[in-house]
């Protein structure tokens, strides 16, 4: 049985049609990349697997551990195992680094978590979640919360977004740890040099995978072919 098998569905805005006929299947503890251009939909997938508010398919079925979840809210996914690390780091004030990464369990160490991150425990445990935290502070703070919840399912929405080039080892730390812990990873990126790190990877384009497979692959295929057509809604390469 997959642990996330999201079979056929179509996505409408208004009259737009985000998916049409989207099929993708994850195992437990893989990990597997969506590679797309910027305005290909990988975000609202993310939002779809997580359940938030208006983002329900308009046909077809997801299903986590064999049970369709297309009505559960985000509360009642995240009870299942499933959780989110959104591109843009969630604004949360006035509560510490410390209790921000035990909200879970609360006899956890949260050091090890900043440092798999690559940040330091003694100047940051004691921060405060507020504006005096840089893009990519927050970023790294919330990957490291990702860890903590201990899910079943990880989906990490462009996880080098705010994050310098030279941290892509921190995230590939993060989803060695979470896979580690029996975690699978839903990876959404533009580049494929972080797809590269996935077990499988999965290509999106006008709406549907047109390519998965091997990640080295995968990322070939979307380099040679740039998908610049999907601007006009039309691909080309399918």
């Amino acid at each position: 049985m997959y642990l996330l098998d999201i079979k056929d569905i179509t996505y409408r805005v208004k009259e737009k049609e985000i998916f049409s006929g989207l099929s993708l299947a994850i195992e437990p503890e893989e990990v597997h990349a969506i590679l797309g251009k910027n305005g290909t939909g990988k975000s609202t997938l993310a939002y779809l697997v997580m359940g938030c508010e208006s983002y329900i398919p308009t046909s077809g079925v997801i299903l986590f551990e064999g049970k369709i979840i297309n009505d559960l809210k985000i509360h009642e996914r995240a009870q299942l195992g499933i959780t989110l690390a959104w591109q843009e780091p969630v604004r949360l004030e006035g509560i510490s680094v410390r209790d921000y990464l035990t909200l879970k369990k609360k006899e956890r160490n949260p050091s090890i978590y900043l440092e798999m991150v690559g940040l330091s425990p003694e100047l940051y445990l004691n921060r405060i979640m507020d504006k005096s935290l840089s893009g990519g502070e927050r970023k790294r703070i919330e990957l490291a919360s990702i860890v903590a919840l201990e899910p079943k399912l990880a989906v990490l929405d462009e996880p080098d977004s705010g994050i310098d080039m030279l941290s892509i080892q921190d995230i590939i730390n993060v989803i060695n740890v979470l896979k580690k812990n029996g975690a699978a990873v839903l990876l959404i990126t533009h580049r494929e040099e972080i797809a590269k790190i996935a077990d499988r990877a999965s290509q999106i384009c006008n709406g549907k995978i047109i390519c998965s497979g091997d990640p080295q692959m995968v990322a070939q295929y979307y380099k040679s072919r740039k998908c610049e057509v999907c601007i006009a809604g039309v691909c080309a390469y399918v």
